[in-house]
Parts: structure tokens; C-alpha cells; sequence
């Protein structure tokens, strides 16, 4: 399976985004961790013998499609946003306008 990003990556996105309680990237990040996942289950399937290897063959396939198009998504989305995709870090507009958002008064009661 082509990787753009490392599962470590994949992590820091979900980590920035429950702290600064921005779900979306990370719902395309976790995404793709499950593909990732059912990607490997099915590899191990196909090295059984015994198995029905076209299923497998044929989950592992579109598993893979899907996974190229979420990585797609999480490209453009990370960009859209003004991620730094480098260390994988939420821009501080952003961080700033989440806090915002979740304050009780509205205001950013944080600094930074």
C-alpha cells in the first residue's frame, strides 16, 4: 500500500486535533488507520493457504483505492487549513479560533 503519510503522522493530526477540538482531520486520519488496518488483515489472509485468495485479492484492492483517495483528502484538507506538514501541526489561527469556539464567553482564554 502507497503511504504519503506515516502512521506516526497519521497520529500527531489525531493528537493536535482532540486537544485543540478540531475533528475533521482527524476523522480522515482515522480513516485511513482503519484502512490501513484491513489492509494488513487481508495481506495476511492471502498468505493462507486454504483461503479464497480472489476475495481477498479483490477487499485488498479497494481497500487500497480507498485509502489513495483519503489520503487525497487529507492532503487537500491539511493545506486548506494551513497546516504545517512538516511536524504535522495545526496552524495557531486555527488553534485559536477552536478555543474560541469552545470558550463558555466566546473568548480565547489561553495564550498562545
Amino acid at each position: 500500500m502507497d503511504r504519503n503519510y506515516s502512521d506516526e503522522q497519521l497520529l500527531r493530526i489525531i493528537d493536535q486535533a482532540m486537544i485543540y477540538q478540531c475533528a475533521c482531520p482527524a476523522q480522515v486520519a482515522s480513516v485511513m488507520r482503519e484502512l490501513r488496518r484491513v489492509d494488513s488483515y487481508q495481506q495476511t489472509c492471502l498468505n493462507l493457504s486454504g483461503t479464497d485468495k480472489q476475495v481477498h485479492q479483490r477487499i485488498s484492492e479497494d481497500v487500497r483505492k480507498a485509502h489513495a483517495t483519503m489520503e487525497s483528502c487529507l492532503e487537500s484538507v491539511l493545506l486548506l487549513e494551513g497546516w504545517d506538514l512538516e511536524t504535522m501541526t495545526m496552524p495557531d489561527n486555527l488553534k485559536k479560533q477552536m478555543r474560541q469556539a469552545f470558550s463558555p464567553d466566546g473568548q480565547d482564554n489561553h495564550s498562545g
